[in-house]
C-alpha cells in the first residue's frame, strides 16, 4: 500500500463506520429487533399452547408496555418500543372485534404493504423514502436531492431494495392469512420478522458505503453564522475606528 493508497482507505472505512452506526440509530439495532419480535413471539406461544385470544393478547400488550417502561426507566428512546406499543394494540383491537386469532397479525401485515408500497412509490417519484428517513440522521436533510446525486442513487437503490423485500414478505403472508390456521401464520410470520429486516439493511450499507459522503448541512450553517458573526464584528470594530478617527480629527482641528 502506497502513501496515497491510505487516506482513501482510511476515508473509507471512516464513511463505512459513520453508515453503521447510523443504520444501528435508525432502526434500533438489536434491542429495536427484539423488541419488534418478542410481543408476537408471545402471542403466538401462548395461542399454540392454549388457543386463549384473549390471554394471548394481553400478554402480548403487557410485554410491549413493559418495554416501554423498561426504555423510560434506563432514560433511552422509547420511538422503536412506543411503535411496536401501537402495531400489538391495534392488533388486539382487530382480533377483539372480530373474534378471530388471526387479525391480531392483520394491522402489521397491512402497515408492511403499505410501507413497502411507499418505498416504490416514493423512489419512482425522486423521493426515496429511505432518503427520508436517514436524511437527518446523516445531518444531511433533503441535500442529497440537488447537491449529492450520487448518494440520492444510493438512496434509490436502497429504497428499491426495501420495498421489493417487504412486497416479497406480503407475497408469504397475505396467502396464509386466507389459507392457514392461527399457529402457522404466527410461526411464519415471526420467522420473516428479523430476516428480511437484516437483508434490507445490509444492501442499505451496501448502497451507502459506496456512495459520496454526506453534506453535513447543520456544520454548513454553523460556519455561515460564524462568518456571518465574523463580518458583524469586523464591521464593528470598522465603524467605531472610524468614529474614533473622526473624533480626533474634530480635536485637531
Amino acid at each position: 500500500m502506497t502513501s496515497l493508497d491510505k487516506p482513501t482507505q482510511d476515508t473509507e472505512q471512516d464513511a463505512r463506520a459513520v453508515t453503521e452506526a447510523a443504520l444501528f440509530e435508525a432502526f434500533g439495532g438489536v434491542r429495536g429487533m427484539v423488541e419488534t419480535v418478542l410481543p408476537g413471539l408471545l402471542f403466538v406461544t401462548i395461542y399454540t399452547i392454549n388457543k386463549d385470544l384473549h390471554l394471548s393478547a394481553i400478554a402480548a400488550l403487557g410485554v410491549s408496555l413493559l418495554l416501554v417502561v423498561v426504555r423510560l426507566v434506563m432514560r433511552d428512546t422509547v420511538k422503536h418500543a412506543f411503535s411496536g406499543v401501537f402495531g400489538v394494540a391495534f392488533g388486539v383491537v382487530f382480533a377483539m372485534m372480530t373474534g378471530n386469532a388471526k387479525d391480531f397479525y392483520l394491522p402489521g401485515m397491512l402497515y408492511t404493504l403499505g410501507l413497502g408500497l411507499a418505498y416504490i412509490i416514493t423512489t419512482l417519484c425522486g423521493v426515496p423514502l429511505i432518503g427520508l428517513i436517514l436524511g437527518p440522521v446523516f445531518k444531511e436533510n433533503l441535500s442529497w436531492r440537488t447537491r449529492n446525486p450520487g448518494r440520492k442513487k444510493a438512496y434509490a437503490k436502497a429504497s428499491w431494495a426495501w420495498g421489493l423485500i417487504l412486497l416479497a414478505k406480503c407475497a408469504v403472508l397475505f396467502p396464509l392469512y386466507w389459507w392457514a390456521d392461527t399457529t402457522q401464520l404466527g410461526w411464519v410470520l415471526i420467522a420473516l420478522k428479523i430476516p428480511p429486516f437484516l437483508l434490507a439493511v445490509w444492501l442499505t450499507w451496501v448502497f451507502l458505503a459506496k456512495a459520496p459522503a454526506p453534506i453535513d448541512v447543520f456544520a454548513e450553517m454553523e460556519a455561515e453564522e460564524k462568518a456571518a458573526e465574523e463580518r458583524a464584528a469586523e464591521e464593528r470594530a470598522a465603524a467605531t475606528g472610524s468614529e474614533s478617527s473622526a473624533g480626533r480629527h474634530r480635536r485637531e482641528a
